[in-house]
């Protein structure tokens, strides 16, 4: 499980965004955010830096 979804909403941007810098498709993105399927470690830190995160920071601690 990831926390894309939460951080997405703390900032403000919507997935489509994040799927154009991502270089991915919005269902891909709408997967991920969704936690229907959980990007690879590569994905993930990507993400974290577009976002401007922690890769941390969007990763359950439970």
């Amino acid at each position: 499980m990831n926390r894309i979804k939460e951080v997405l909403e703390k900032k403000g941007i919507k997935q489509v965004w994040l799927a154009e810098q991502l270089g991915k498709s919005f269902n891909t993105v709408n997967g991920y955010v969704q936690n229907r399927k959980q990007p690879s470690l590569e994905i993930l830190y990507e993400i974290a830096k577009i976002l401007e995160v922690d890769v941390k920071d969007l990763l359950n601690t439970q």
